[in-house]
């Protein structure tokens, strides 16, 4: 018998223990090489562990314990790809049966060896699907009590995306809408249900009290007019997805002009380590994202470099692997600054919280119709609010006021991105 151990990879050099987050497969499954089987939970990140060959699997390790980077938590029968049950004759290739032939009956006509394809397309017939789904994807069936034979995977190789199971229960929804009225969730029993926190919920709660506790935070707010961004988007959006394959977004023209100001006012672009203020000549700049294990910030390195084009491609990849569970550690550490969006769930206003060592965060809020004076009339505008908050440690009030004023300046009048954040003419004159 053949057995290749499953070991925990280090998720990143700083990382030493982990947890086991979810098992994907059960105790005995046949496993396929590269399928995910394993879901563990670091300070940083969610991973998935994949078989490192084809067999039947033996969980060593329950879901929910801790274990050191390096330990073995599994085992895989290798062997169980050249097995035959000797009660069926069935051969198993690739941890998948395949045949099924009566022992010791000569005589019998040896069974055909259905093909990939029309397996497939028989069961899809069914409504009955066999897809492997990713961890993202599992998590959520597993939230609303779905098999992967209920759902179709559109992904590679018949994958279930996230996407798959969202459309599952959306179709799922509208058919309850139309044959009934909703009922409210609560059966007004007095039950209640404890959940153990993730270790990266239990993370950003450490650092959101250390922020609170070690930093002298303060935020201030200004508004912005989109008028400007509106029309660029409405003007060139469909040439932009076009040409680059990315929508154009608000992100992109924010995360350029917060480069250029941080340019003017470099103390919004350092941290403090011990007695020294680390002053950083490049811009990292953090996105938060929000996934279904909590708040995450990918990094888009040199930001300061990208086009807008080349920001919004970063984005949409990078925050496609952070809701998949996909994202590294290494694509989460770094940053110089971050910019988080309240503006997707609705929210006006709110004070966004320091993401440490960082100085400084940037606010961005839903934008509002909103009558305001313009040359002694009122009109309507399109308007956002903004919020800075900041590390009054390093960062004085001038300073915090300068740089969000500058952004404003930049998304109000977008042809100072090409010009340092300043006015052509300033540029033109050399002023």
């Amino acid at each position: 018998m053949s057995v290749l151990e499953v070991t925990v990879p280090s998720p990143g050099e700083s990382v030493s223990e982990v947890e086991i987050a979810s098992w994907l497969k059960k105790d005995g499954d046949l496993v396929r090489k590269d399928e995910e089987i394993c879901e563990i939970d670091s300070d940083k990140a969610t991973l998935a562990i994949s078989a490192g060959a084809s067999g039947r699997l033996q969980i060593l390790v329950e879901a929910g314990r801790r274990v050191a980077v390096g330990e073995v938590i599994a085992r895989i029968d290798t062997s169980v790809n050249e097995e035959t049950d000797n009660q069926t004759g069935s051969t198993y290739v690739d941890g998948l049966k395949t045949s099924s032939i009566p022992v010791g009956n000569e005589k019998s006509e040896p069974a055909q060896i259905p093909q990939p394809t029309e397996a497939k397309s028989s069961s899809t017939e069914a409504g009955s699907y066999s897809s492997v789904a990713s961890p993202a994807a599992s998590k959520l069936m597993a939230e609303h009590g779905l098999s992967s034979a209920q759902v179709m995977g559109t992904g590679r190789q018949g994958r279930i995306t996230k996407q798959d199971v969202l459309a599952y229960l959306a179709k799922g929804f509208k058919e309850q809408a139309a044959s009934s009225i909703p009922t409210s969730p609560f059966s007004g029993q007095r039950l209640e249900e404890r959940k153990k926190l993730s270790t990266l919920r239990r993370k950003i709660s450490e650092r959101l009290v250390s922020v609170k506790n070690h930093t002298a935070m303060l935020t201030t707010f200004n508004e912005v007019d989109m008028t400007a961004i509106l029309e660029i988007r409405k003007k060139y959006g469909e040439s932009f997805k076009e040409k680059f394959g990315v929508s154009l977004g608000f992100m992109g023209f924010f995360t350029r002009a917060v480069t250029e100001a941080l340019a003017l006012f470099p103390a919004v672009n350092s941290s403090i380590d011990g007695e020294e203020q680390v002053f950083y000549h490049y811009c990292d700049i953090g996105i938060a994202v929000s996934t279904p294990k909590g708040l995450m910030v990918p990094v888009i390195r040199n930001a300061e470099t990208l086009t807008i084009a080349e920001i919004e491609r970063q984005i949409k990849e990078l925050a496609a692997k952070a809701r998949e569970g996909r994202i590294s550690v290494d694509e989460m550490t770094g940053g110089t600054f971050t910019i988080t969006n309240g503006g997707v769930f609705g929210s006006l206003m709110s004070t966004p919280i320091l993401n440490p060592p960082q100085s400084g965060i940037l606010g961005m809020h839903k934008v509002q119709e909103r009558p305001v004076a313009i040359q002694g009339r009122v009109e309507i505008r399109p308007m956002m609010y903004l919020a800075f908050s900041y590390d009054h440690r390093v960062i004085d009030g001038r300073e915090s006021v300068g740089f969000l004023v500058k952004v404003k300046e930049m998304i109000e009048n977008p042809i100072k991105l090409l010009f340092g954040g300043r006015e052509p003419e300033e540029v033109l004159l050399g002023l």
